[in-house]
């Protein structure tokens, strides 16, 4: 195992000539489908028609093809990991980022980008100077190469270069520009450069260690990744805390993977929000498939409870295993300070939304089964099938591991992977905002950088609705 620490770096800021300058080479000149390549330095019924105009409407609509699959945990998690094997978070992340730092403080000196006009939708077989203006803003960041930059046709490279694009920022590859895809095309170079300059400071000085095999939890890219060897074997959407209750940046270990897990309700949410619900609703209670417990563990009557009490509640509230438990059926123990951790959940649908930040700060993964059987690789007996059969049970299993397994969950909105595709991902916590430039303008002096202080607090035992 490689325990790094991520310290002081050399860098300079988007001040731009000498960063230009020190900067070299910014693009390798044959860039690969993907993405820019940073090189290293650088309500009345119709009336029924006749029949001739029946076989008319037929021929002049013809029947459509095949449906669209079905968006299953299988399918997602498989698309997912085709978009690319290199990791987010490895041990030359933080060099990477910061040659992507220099490169697009290069593109500031030159003058950045054009902006597309407000509004504008464009798609293949289009033209006119809008189209010719995309090429501009797609040569600059090489999503498209520099001799197709002529012309006002909206054309087969256009479209593949769009959809490099949209593929490093998160977005559908449809190879149209629509209204995401304009307003990520439309962010200002110094906005980027801010997004990298912001990731870089939340690595500072945090120590993890990258063994054979880990878990990474990308917070604004909403995925897992499942590392081995250097190479994302798996990768699976994930949901994350909402803005108001926001997932916590970590590292911890990977120490046991739960089948049917109870759940302890959380004493802040006892008071806050059953006691409103019981008082509404006696059978609340029972509806959740929830327990009383007194002192000793003995299950207590609900209706022996005042529920009208402003007094802290002397009792603890447990869920059921089953398929109700807002943990769903298996859970992914990590003992961190802040209490959050890894689980299935009751409600999937939410996985196959494109936002997906409304947890309460720990984090639901989709197709998890899969997820814990890549986990419990060298546990002898742990098939996804002994998984399954676990499960179906219904009783509380605790697998213990026995090496632990590193877990990192990080805040990167601009990353840069080793086949030089650069990533950017929306800020929806606003952590960008309280980027501290003189954190970094130390580190660009060579000292050491500790990282910014955090208060350590409780963010959820678990994820509740």
């Amino acid at each position: 195992m490689r325990t790094i620490l991520i310290a002081g770096f050399a860098v300079a800021l988007s001040g731009g000539a000498a960063l230009a300058q020190a900067g070299g080479g910014l693009f390798d000149p044959n860039p690969t489908f993907g993405n820019p390549r940073l090189t290293p330095s650088s309500p009345h019924p119709a009336p029924a028609r006749p029949p001739r105009q029946q076989k008319a409407a037929k021929a002049a609509h013809p029947p459509k093809g095949p449906a669209k699959p079905a968006s299953t945990p299988e399918s997602r998690s498989a698309a997912a990991l085709a978009l690319s094997s290199e990791p987010v978070f490895d041990e030359g992340t933080f060099q990477r980022i910061k040659e992507a730092l220099l490169s697009y403080s290069a593109i500031q000196v030159r003058g950045g980008w054009p902006t597309l006009p407000a509004g504008v939708k464009l798609g293949p077989g289009e033209s006119g100077p809008n189209v010719a203006l995309l090429r501009q803003r797609l040569v600059i960041t090489e999503d498209l190469a520099a001799e197709q930059e002529a012309g006002e046709a909206y054309d087969e490279a256009v479209t593949d270069a769009v959809k490099r694009f949209q593929l490093r920022h998160g977005l559908d590859a449809t190879g149209s520009v629509n209204a995401a895809t304009l307003r990520q095309l439309n962010v200002p170079v110094a906005a980027r450069i801010k997004q990298l300059e912001a990731s870089l400071e939340r690595l500072l000085g945090m120590d993890f260690i990258f063994a054979e095999r880990y878990v990474v939890v990308n917070i604004p890219a909403a995925f897992v990744e499942a590392v081995a060897h250097d190479k994302v074997e798996r990768r699976y959407r994930v949901i994350v805390g909402k803005v108001d209750k926001p997932s916590p940046t970590l590292t911890a270990y990977i120490t046991a993977i739960n089948l049917n897990p109870t759940w302890t309700v959380p004493l802040s949410i006892t008071k806050n929000e059953i006691f409103a619900r019981m008082r509404r609703d006696p059978t609340y209670l029972s509806r959740m498939h929830m327990r009383v417990l007194g002192a000793r563990d003995e299950e207590i009557s609900p209706q022996s409870i005042d529920w009208t009490s402003e007094r802290s509640p002397n009792f603890t509230i447990r869920q059921d295993s089953g398929g109700w438990n807002a943990l769903g059926n298996l859970k992914i123990d990590m003992p961190n300070p802040y209490s959050v951790y890894m689980h299935d959940t009751d409600s999937r649908r939410l996985f196959a939304n494109d936002y997906r930040f409304d947890s309460h700060g720990c984090t639901r993964v989709d197709n998890v089964r899969d997820l814990a059987t890549w986990i419990l690789d060298d546990v002898p007996g742990w098939t996804r099938a002994a998984i399954d059969g676990g499960i179906a049970a219904g009783v509380l299993k605790i697998i213990n591991l026995p090496h632990r397994m590193p877990v990192a969950w990080v805040y990167v909105t601009g990353w840069m992977t080793r086949d030089g595709t650069v990533h950017f991902r929306d800020d929806v916590y606003k952590h960008d905002e309280t980027l501290d430039r003189d954190a970094l303008a130390d580190a660009a002096a060579g000292g050491f950088v500790a990282p910014l202080p955090r208060d350590v607090k409780q963010v959820s035992n678990l994820d509740s609705r």
